[in-house]
């Protein structure tokens, strides 16, 4: 018998009943894949960044670490490499349409059947786009969320995690702490931000993210000094 290489996907979610529904799936469409299950953001990163070597992410919107299309920002700007199928529970045609714009090749409803899953994944793995049937992804964008969409996906890994962060209400010395560098390092991750996104203040800059998410993010003491 020929040597088949091992398909390696990541299930990234945080309820482990619908990994277990993933796992299911993953399982029936490729037979003797190498999956791994992990619960949040945290959780994938380090998997990736210790050589996880994955083919395919399966990835929640709404999970440890994640807000909004944050966890997807963050992904595609760490491993631009993986291919990502978002998982979610929010089968709006808008939410499918933003995650392929930013960079997702495939959307699966968490209601989908176990067959539906496969047909998914198994498009992807060949280098497809799939969403559900009957959602169009042709209707014209409008021009003002296609550029902040645009301009978000400029954002490094870092600058991502920053823009997370300041969304929580966080300052600069709360924001270097938890990623290990100092205040003058936010700073400039900030003024990045900032530019990148063309806006002037870090209110704004949080505000842009969330209409572009769709969710609330905070605003909570966002507007402190860059």
């Amino acid at each position: 018998m020929a040597w088949q290489p091992i398909t390696r996907i990541v299930i990234a979610d945080d309820h482990p009943l619908f990994r277990g529904a993933l796992k299911q799936a993953v399982g029936t469409a490729l037979e003797g894949a190498d999956i791994r299950e992990v619960g949040s953001l945290e959780a994938l990163t380090e998997a990736l960044s210790q050589g996880a070597d994955a083919d395919l992410v399966l990835l929640d919107l709404t999970m440890p670490g994640v807000q909004g299309f944050s966890g997807l920002l963050f992904l595609r700007a760490d491993h631009p490499e993986v291919p990502v199928i978002v998982v979610s529970a929010n089968d709006d045609p808008a939410v499918i349409r933003r995650c392929i714009e930013f960079g997702a090749l495939g959307f699966l409803p968490k209601t989908a059947e176990v067959e539906q899953m496969g047909e998914a994944i198994r498009a992807v793995l060949d280098g497809s786009v799939w969403t559900p049937p009957g959602v169009d992804l042709s209707s014209p964008v409008d021009a003002e969320v296609a550029d902040m969409v645009r301009r978000l996906s400029t954002l490094t890994p870092q600058q991502v995690r920053v823009l997370m962060m300041l969304s929580e209400g966080l300052l600069n010395k709360q924001i270097a702490y938890e990623l290990g560098v100092s205040e003058a390092t936010v700073k400039a991750h900030v003024s990045a931000i900032l530019t990148k996104l063309n806006v002037d203040s870090r209110t704004q800059a949080v505000i842009a993210a969330s209409k572009i998410a769709g969710t609330a993010w905070a605003t909570t003491g966002a507007s402190a000094t860059v």
